[in-house]
Order: structure tokens, then C-alpha cells, then sequence
């Protein structure tokens, strides 16, 4: 079995060429194709094909939007059990202080600097996730992301 490429900052999103490139792609043209239909020549098939269209880009919209809102609520659910086990005593007090958006950054965090990136974060407010995954020196993969 092929090794997967060590996860890092730069590399760490998810790009799945099928879905994101050809099936948006083709969902935006369509919709460009049957909105000029539309203008050209307004009728009722010009329309439903319109319809159809608009459907499609909003099933690949939403589609999206609601799995990478699942998968954030998973992982806040599994980050918040981890820091309970991972923090100091001080720190597992004030687990639930923690932000979705710095629970989602936290959890490229390894197990070993975790506390101490965790008090920074608490301590200083740190909610942006980029500022968050930039802080990590050692990375803890996450190959499951959807």
C-alpha cells in the first residue's frame, strides 16, 4: 500500500477533482447556458431548464455546506474529549470556552503541545483558524476530512 504525503499546513485541504471541479463546473455552465436560453428566447421549457439548472448548483452548494458543518460539529465533539484529557486541571475547567473555529484548528495539534497552544489560544483569543494551524509545529494529520 502507497504511504499517504506527510500532512502539513500547505497541503492539509481537501481537493476532490470529480466533485469540486468537473461536477461545479459543469452545474455553473449549465446554469450560464440555460440563463442565455432564457434571455434569448423566454418560454416555459427555457424556463424549466433554468429551474433545473438553479437546482442543480444549489444541491453542489449545499451539499458542501452541510457536510463540512457535520464534520465540524464531530470534531468539536472529539476535540472537547481529547482536551479533557490531554489539559491540566485548570485547563479541562475551561474546555467548553473554547470556540468551534479553535477546536477545528486545535485538532492538527499533536497530543504533546497541545495544552500549552490551547492556553495561548484561551489566554489571547485566538479564533482565526489559519493564525491557530500556523502556531502548530507538529502536525497531526487528519486524512479523514470530508
Amino acid at each position: 500500500m502507497a504511504e499517504k504525503t506527510p500532512q502539513t499546513l500547505e497541503n492539509h485541504a481537501k481537493l476532490v477533482f470529480p466533485f469540486h471541479i468537473v461536477a461545479g463546473l459543469l452545474a455553473l455552465f449549465y446554469l450560464v447556458w440555460t440563463t442565455i436560453g432564457l434571455i434569448r428566447g423566454p418560454a416555459l421549457a427555457q424556463f424549466a431548464d433554468f429551474a433545473l439548472a438553479l437546482s442543480f448548483v444549489l444541491v453542489f452548494f449545499y451539499a458542501r455546506v452541510f457536510a463540512a458543518q457535520n464534520q465540524d460539529r464531530i470534531i468539536r465533539l472529539e476535540e472537547r474529549l481529547r482536551l479533557a484529557r490531554l489539559l491540566p486541571e485548570d485547563l479541562q475547567r475551561r474546555v467548553e470556552d473554547f470556540t468551534t473555529n479553535q477546536l477545528i484548528a486545535l485538532r492538527f495539534a499533536s497530543d504533546g503541545e497541545v495544552p500549552d497552544l490551547a492556553r495561548k489560544v484561551l489566554d489571547e483569543g485566538i479564533d482565526d483558524r489559519k493564525a491557530i494551524k500556523k502556531l502548530i509545529t507538529h502536525w497531526r494529520a487528519d486524512y479523514q476530512r470530508v
